[in-house]
């Protein structure tokens, strides 16, 4: 494979990330770093906190980056970086990096909507792989993650149209919430699946929000239903309403499983 050597910068929520991708598709290098112990402490990301975070690390990342690559910024012919959407702060110091650099060494500069990243995440090829499967148009992508929840469809490159998204709460989000009201802290996502595996019964019964003949999704009735069943479980228990003091894990376990499963099913 062949063709333009980019530079690309992410730094629009918690993580400070560069990567070198040649010809659109494969990676020479992919650094980041990660915010997630930081924010954990609060549980949830606060946006200074992820600013200055962001500008300790966005120029050792970038040396990383272009030593893990082999290449030096006067190699690449172009530089690209998130300009939203995400935290004002947190894609300031990626764009202001972004720009000096492209300044400095006279090369193009490419704003990027991350929402887009997501979606053209499904062409790139893991290093060391060579077989290359062209997802072909037309094609139905779904964004999840912690601020979005939507479905599109792409007719062809950059060609989109919007067929669902959220009405009130990112999937993301409920799956923080729920994992705080459960004690498993931040971020809830991964910390639900985790706890989900080791239920030995798949019992616990969330609702789905199914709404009507849309393709639309909606979590903040979830997120209320949850709260009322893992209060219902605490008082089972004998325990208060304060995730401080834990439920059995194995009560524990079953109540994310039912979350979980209540999340990717709507899905």
């Amino acid at each position: 494979m062949s063709g333009p050597l980019i530079l690309a910068i992410e730094s629009s929520c918690d993580e400070t990330g560069i990567a070198l991708v040649e010809g659109g598709r494969r990676i020479h290098a992919n650094v980041v770093a990660s915010q997630v112990a930081m924010h954990a402490a609060t549980g949830g990301i606060v946006p200074e906190v992820a600013a200055r975070a962001h500008l300790r690390w966005i120029l050792p990342v970038l040396d990383e980056a272009l030593a893990t690559a082999g290449v030096t910024v006067r190699d690449v012919d172009a530089i690209a970086v998130t300009h939203g959407p995400g935290l004002a702060g947190s894609l300031l110091v990626g764009i202001n990096v972004a720009k000096t650099l492209a300044w400095v060494h006279d090369r193009p500069l490419l704003g990027v909507n991350h929402l887009e990243g997501h979606l053209y995440a499904g062409w790139l090829l893991d290093p060391g792989q060579d077989e290359i499967h062209e997802p072909v148009f037309p094609l139905v992508g779904l964004v999840v993650s912690g601020g979005h929840t939507f479905l599109v469809e792409m007719r062809d490159h950059l060609e989109y149209r919007l067929l669902g998204q959220t009405v009130d709460d990112a999937a993301g989000e409920a799956f923080d919430k729920v994992g705080r009201l459960l004690g498993l802290g931040y971020p809830g996502g991964p910390a639900i699946q985790r706890a989900a595996e080791a239920a030995r019964h798949h019992d616990a019964a969330f609702p789905r929000a199914w709404l009507g003949d849309t393709y639309d999704f909606s979590f903040s009735g979830l997120k209320t239903a949850a709260r009322r069943i893992i209060d219902g479980a605490r008082a089972d228990e004998g325990l208060e309403a304060d995730p401080a003091e834990p439920l059995s894990e194995s009560v524990t376990a079953e109540l994310a499983w039912g979350f979980q499963d209540s999340v990717t099913d709507v899905l």
